[in-house]
């Protein structure tokens, strides 16, 4: 059975350390999943809802399962069954975490949306992180069809200490197109791991936006693969960590097909004594001729205690590509903060015309209006005003 076998790899994989290089910036010490209740406490009930805007579907998951509160017609949006045809077609347990979550997964969604279906209203689920928490998602875009699904991570409280596992996997089909938020708000007091993982086909389309703005510690994979020729993908990122949080981003462009075009642009902004991680990874195979690739990751350092870790990587076996990447850690300029404060504006508004400046070329690229307004206001309100 998949959940012994899952259990088995999980009991026999160590804890990654920092001796491994894709966690050689993340150090887990003092990291044990048993440390944290099964069953937490209440679901989330005072945060609110980060992203506001008249829905098809909405789930809602906490200890106790999901409720699907609405669902939309003519589309599968209904709690994940074990013997689901794509389970685990994406992420297996060959990993640590991954392997925990396929052993331990409770309540999970299944999305397909029919083949040549068009959805005109995002589909909208809400995770509660309360002591271990093990998500699981699975979306299908049949052929030709269209759809919006956004998934919040929330915690009940500010200090709620909770073991967060989340696994994603979406099937992007014959030329059809999936936008995926991803918006993770948990409490400072909690751990997150995630595996996003999807497969785009033939003339599909993903566009993908990831929003970090909570979490203790822990590391979010994405990766994308690229399987029909014509395929496109488009992953924005957006994060804001402040305090001692820190962020940790691992992503994966994987060229299979010919023809196809992949772009990760990811930005954050940090300050007090936060941490952030990026390691990105273009890898084009040896038959994905005419392969255009991007990847950047820029960082705005608020205070100088912050530390940010950008490492782009290229891995081509094809000779006809083009494949380009860029990364940068820099300072709040002193020039743009002396001329607005000298205009008047208190210290913190300048800043946040300078942060709102930096993220602005991230925030038009998200399509969903509501969407952008909202990684708007939780990446300004991470500014003080005082």
């Amino acid at each position: 059975m998949s959940r012994d076998a899952a259990l088995a790899a999980y009991e026999a994989l160590p804890l990654p350390d920092t001796t491994e290089e894709h966690w050689r910036f993340t150090d887990l010490a003092g990291f044990d999943p048993r440390d944290f209740s099964v069953t937490g406490p209440d679901p989330v009930t005072d945060v609110p809802q980060l992203v506001q805007l008249d829905v098809s579907g909405y789930a809602t998951v906490t200890a106790d399962g999901i409720e699907i509160e609405r669902a939309p017609e003519g589309v599968t949006f209904a709690p994940l069954p074990e013997d689901s045809e794509k389970l685990y077609s994406l992420v297996g347990w060959d990993e640590k975490f991954a392997a925990h979550n396929a052993a331990m997964w409770k309540h999970g969604l299944l999305v397909v949306v029919p083949k040549g279906v068009v959805l005109e209203k995002p589909l909208y689920v809400r995770i509660a992180a309360t002591g271990q928490t093990f998500w699981r998602l699975v979306v299908v875009a049949e052929e030709g069809a269209r759809a919006s699904i956004i998934e919040e991570y929330a915690s009940p409280s500010e200090d709620t200490a909770a073991y967060s596992n989340a696994v994603t996997e979406l099937f992007v089909e014959r030329n059809a197109k999936l936008e995926y938020v991803s918006l993770q708000n948990l409490s400072r007091e909690t751990w997150h791991f995630a595996s996003h993982h999807a497969r785009v086909e033939r003339d599909a389309e993903l566009d993908w936006v990831a929003g970090g703005f909570g979490s203790k510690k822990g590391k979010t994979r994405i990766q994308n693969d690229l399987a029909g020729p014509g395929a496109t993908s488009r992953v924005t990122g957006a994060y804001f960590a402040d305090g001692d949080q820190h962020l940790d981003y691992d992503t994966f462009q994987e060229h299979i097909a010919p023809d196809c075009e992949s772009d990760f642009a990811f930005k954050g902004a940090l300050r007090d004594h936060a941490t952030a991680v990026w390691r990105g990874m273009i890898r084009v195979e040896k038959d994905a001729q005419k392969t255009n690739a991007y990847q950047e990751c820029r960082n705005l350092m608020l205070s100088p205690t912050t530390h940010a870790v950008p490492i782009p990587g290229l891995e081509i076996l094809a000779n006809d590509v083009r494949c380009t990447h860029g990364a940068t850690v820099g300072r709040v300029d002193r020039e743009q903060l002396f001329y607005l404060m000298a205009r008047g504006l208190p210290r913190y508004e300048a800043e946040r015309l300078i942060v709102r400046g930096f993220f602005q070329e991230v925030l038009d690229r998200i399509e969903l209006e509501p969407v952008r307004e909202a990684v708007t206001a939780a990446l300004e309100a991470r500014i003080p005003q005082a």
